[in-house]
């Protein structure tokens, strides 16, 4: 399923964040979009989930225009979003977490047993911890089930917002190898990462985006060889 966003504009009430993202992730693409703090690379995928609302500019997703549709309705078209800091229900169980996600779309609670059996195969310590109330888990823990919570209603594209912040390097080793996993399963991922290197490292395709603009592309191993990338992300 290929994700397509033209020229999208964004703002916070009076305060312009997105002024002109344009980019694709075609199915089954690893697309990174990189950036400084501050250049709406958080806006951009709430705006694509239907978060906050789109001063111009355009969304399709598999060529159906979703750029007015509620957010509920987008996750219906297989869209599916992993939150900057996890938002788990901290309350409740790491099963019962995980049901969520599969109760949002009908499609996914018809066959939510078998969706379960793959992502604890995808992590298999939240089988361990299933029972375990999702607040009392450590933060690698929580990341592990707010991406097995998303991929319980069978998203096509899957945007993930900052996977490794806070993790330990082990945990965060994990949660990419997770990731790549899920996207050579078929799910496209467009991936928002604090860890430039690696995310360059898995992506197909990358932007950058300075501003709310994209400034420069391409694949990810043409961005990690670039001596402007690398100077201004890469600490080269």
């Amino acid at each position: 399923m290929k994700l397509e966003l033209r020229s999208l504009q964004a703002a916070y009430g009076k305060i312009q964040v997105l002024w002109d993202v344009t980019l694709t992730v075609e199915a089954g693409q690893f697309v990174a979009l990189i950036g400084a703090n501050g250049a709406g690379k958080t806006t951009t995928l709430r705006a694509v989930s239907g978060l906050i609302p789109l001063k111009g500019g355009q969304m399709l997703l598999e060529g159906q225009d979703i750029s007015r549709m509620p957010s509920a309705q987008r996750v219906q078209q297989g869209l599916g979003h992993v939150p900057e800091g996890r938002q788990l229900f901290p309350g409740m169980t790491v099963q019962e977490n995980l049901e969520l996600g599969a109760q949002v779309r009908t499609a996914a609670w018809q066959v939510k047993d078998q969706t379960l059996r793959r992502v604890y195969d995808l992590f298999p310590r939240l089988e361990e911890r299933k029972s375990q109330l999702s607040g009392t888990l450590s933060g690698g823990e929580q990341q592990m089930v707010a991406i097995a919570r998303a991929m319980m209603a069978l998203p096509k594209v899957l945007l993930v917002d900052e996977p490794s912040l806070g993790l330990s390097p082990l945990l965060t080793k994990v949660v990419f190898s997770a990731l790549k996993e899920i996207n050579r399963q078929g799910v496209g991922v467009l991936l928002v990462e604090q860890n430039v290197r690696q995310s360059l490292q898995l992506a197909d395709q990358a932007y950058v985006l300075e501003n709310g603009q994209v400034v420069r592309s391409g694949s990810g191993q043409a961005l990690l060889d670039d001596p402007e990338v690398q100077q201004a992300y890469l600490a080269f």
